[in-house]
């Protein structure tokens, strides 16, 4: 009997939420702030240049370059060298184009 309770007023619950549900709207500039918030969040990692963003850095401030203390024992690495005016370019070549008949054989 407890079962059949349960099932009722579970039953008659979701038909008056879906009713209610049916009825109610939101008005349209909800819908754009929500959009907005979802996207400056979903982005947020990427947001790192803006002044809200907690790892963002001043430009106009000179940043202090602390060097690491050198033991007598570690090896020294030298920085690397890279050239960063030099480009790397090569050609994708496609084995098919589209409308090519494929041969198997």
């Amino acid at each position: 009997m407890k079962v059949w309770i349960t099932c009722f007023v579970l039953l008659f619950g979701a038909a008056e939420l879906l009713q209610w549900i049916q009825k109610f709207s939101l008005p349209l500039p909800v819908f754009i702030l929500g959009g907005v918030f979802l996207a400056v969040i979903s982005n947020y990692e990427k947001l790192k240049d803006l002044p809200f963003h907690p790892e963002y850095e001043d430009p106009e401030l000179p940043t202090r370059q602390t060097q690491p203390i050198q033991d007598s024992q570690s090896p020294t690495v030298a920085p690397s060298t890279t050239q960063p005016g030099k480009v790397i370019s090569f050609t994708i070549r496609k084995p098919f184009q589209p409308g090519d008949v494929r041969r198997e054989g």
